[in-house]
């Protein structure tokens, strides 16, 4: 666990390259503390900042390079099956002088050229320029685990990449600039959710492409995608197959030569994936003063104790997460308002104080059905009885309603898939986040047609698949694994997720819908393997993820003041009309409305843009 920056075709000698990426390569120093490498030609530069993981030697250090040097490598994360492709490598004549994983990338490319990605089972980001062919070629994994931006907007022509934004800020050539078109989809998704960063000209590297650039051109092509292809079987079936699978995993990502340990929470997903690695030590994190729904810490300290393992804990207050809201919004690069990200940031904090390796439960809901709004309401299962040309009729007579329970649920009864579901984070309705918008950020793309080219891949497949995918291509990566990846590098903790593995991955997107989500169970399949494991209690506990108290925050004066503070600002007043805002942010506080979810979404955007538009 790493993190890299570069540039190439700059018109600057090596001296001046050399020079900079040493000034970029200090923005993100967090990702690794432990050493830093350039490389630098009269084309191309790169720099590397290392978090020691696997062969703690300085041979394994980058950039790093094939035999004859011209291949040069920088990557960023963890290679699981690096033990078989190195022996396999070595039996067609290459020569090591590591025993990291990273070197079986550069020997790999040698060897397979791209191809190499499909032989790869891990977590990745990296980047490798071939001297002879001059190109060079970035890859991310599958999922998106771990980030990879890129940019041409610069004043020479230059094209920049690296794991962070923030390092480009320190490249000369890089034009800063606010991409007006992202906050209106941001009000809605929570999330940066366009390949086109809240940065102009600044794009993410989707999940599971590759990148070749060359002689100022760019070549994007996809090298993976999640296929959903049932196949049948019975429960019992499922359960064996999930359970030799996901162990193997975990025996996969617990390879280190740091300490280990894991995050551990009330529910499934941590527990299973803590029930067998068996770390010497887990960590949680709750709120002070909110036992029950705001802290699960005691059910995480009770599974330890009959596991028998350490649990280290931490109760983290209101104050703690307005005081380092800055901070944490520094760290994502991106405005990002999932309120998760808050305690994510403390547990990360906690747990690189005893070990640097973390084994956590992302991704299990997304690919084994785990999230309430996969299943139908027991109201909408008998609705749904009824003809959909009737309630498709009802559906847009509804519309044209005041909003309120009944009218929204109408509304959703005859529509499709489709047309309204988003994800998970669905925070501003469309029309309420036009209304609060100054005219010069309304001309973002719609939510239909950011969601629409994803549905149209599986418009073949069952609404719970659809779903699924379309949480598998924006959700996922977008929020739950930026944010993953960001909050544990600021403490420079690698963070590892076994249940996305790509043998997990495939079993999973073979399991019948009805053994994903279950009348009585989502998860269902999943909750019955980690019953070998866990206690029926824990198997079968409802998901609640990482909720937080921001509603009862916000009706405190002292944060209320705050916040009215920021939206009575000029800055406030470049984006939106804050009159609305502040009604809103009224009406929440005195308790005639809960708007809590509205206020912070805007909230943490304007912290972000006053970090990195003012301060940086």
């Amino acid at each position: 666990m790493c993190g890299f920056v570069g540039f190439a075709n700059s018109q600057l000698n090596k001296e001046q390259q050399a020079s900079i990426i040493q000034t970029m390569m200090d923005m993100i120093v967090h990702r690794g503390p432990d050493s830093g490498g350039v490389y630098a030609d009269d084309y191309i530069a790169f720099g590397f900042r290392r978090l020691k993981i696997i062969d703690l030697s300085e041979v394994a250090s980058q950039p790093m390079f094939n035999e004859d040097a011209s291949c040069v490598l920088v990557f960023n994360g963890e290679i699981y099956n690096y033990q078989e492709l190195r022996d396999e490598l070595i039996q067609k004549g290459h020569n090591f002088t590591s025993h990291t994983d990273s070197e079986v990338i550069i020997h790999g490319y040698e060897e397979y050229g791209v191809d190499i990605l499909q032989k790869l089972r891990g977590m990745f980001a990296f980047a490798i320029w071939d001297e002879k062919k001059e190109s060079l070629f970035l890859a991310r994994d599958f999922f998106g685990i771990k980030p990879l931006y890129y940019t041409q907007n610069t004043k020479d022509n230059s094209f920049i990449f690296g794991s962070e934004i923030k390092s480009f800020l320190k490249q000369p050539a890089f034009v800063k600039e606010l991409n007006k078109d992202a906050l209106k989809p941001y009000l809605t998704f929570q999330y940066s959710v366009l390949d086109e960063t809240f940065f102009k000209g600044v794009y993410k590297l989707k999940p599971g492409h590759y990148m070749i650039y060359k002689k100022g051109n760019v070549e994007i092509n996809s090298y993976w995608d999640a296929n959903f292809s049932e196949v049948h079987g019975t429960l019992e079936h499922y359960i064996e197959k999930i359970r030799k699978t996901v162990n193997e995993s975990v025996e996969y990502h617990k390879v280190s030569d740091v300490k280990v340990g894991s995050y551990l929470s009330g529910g499934v997903d941590s527990s299973y994936i803590t029930a067998l690695l068996k770390p010497n030590k887990t960590f949680s994190v709750g709120f002070k003063d909110y036992d029950g729904v705001f802290n699960e810490t005691n059910l995480a300290e009770d599974l330890s104790m009959q596991l028998q393992i350490e649990n280290h804990k931490k109760l983290v207050t209101a104050e703690d997460c307005f005081d380092l809201l800055p901070t944490i919004q520094y760290h994502m690069d991106e405005p990002q308002s999932n309120l998760s990200s808050l305690p994510l940031y403390f547990l990360a904090e906690l747990a690189s104080k005893h070990v640097t390796v973390v084994l956590s439960g992302e991704g299990a809901d997304e690919i084994f059905g785990g999230y309430d709004w996969y299943d139908t309401t027991p109201t909408m299962k008998k609705y749904e009885k009824i003809p959909f040309a009737a309630r498709r009729v009802v559906s847009l007579v509804s519309k044209k309603l005041p909003r309120n329970r009944i009218s929204s649920f109408l509304v959703k009864g005859g529509q499709r898939v489709e047309e309204h579901f988003i994800g998970h984070a669905k925070i501003f309705d469309e029309t309420d986040a036009l209304n609060v918008l100054k005219d010069a950020y309304k001309n973002g793309p719609s939510v239909q047609s950011i969601t629409r080219k994803i549905f149209d891949r599986v418009h073949n497949k069952d609404d719970l698949t659809k779903k699924q995918y379309l949480d598998l291509k924006l959700w996922m990566p977008g929020d739950i694994l930026l944010k993953a990846d960001k909050m544990s590098m600021a403490h420079s903790l690698e963070m590892r997720v076994p249940f996305l593995d790509k043998m997990v991955m495939a079993l999973a997107t073979q399991i019948p819908s009805n053994l994903r989500v279950h009348s009585s169970s989502t998860k269902y399949a999943l909750r019955a393997a980690a019953k070998e494991v866990l206690p029926d209690e824990w198997a079968n506990r409802p998901k609640v993820g990482f909720p937080v108290p921001i509603r009862h925050w916000l009706r405190e004066e002292r944060f209320y003041t705050l916040v009215k503070d920021m939206f009575q600002s000029d800055r406030a007043k470049q984006f939106f009309h804050t009159d609305k805002l502040l009604n809103y942010l009224d009406a929440h506080y005195s308790g005639k409305e809960n708007h809590a979810r509205y206020i912070w979404t805007v909230y943490v955007f304007l912290v972000w843009y006053k970090k990195f538009f003012e301060e940086l």
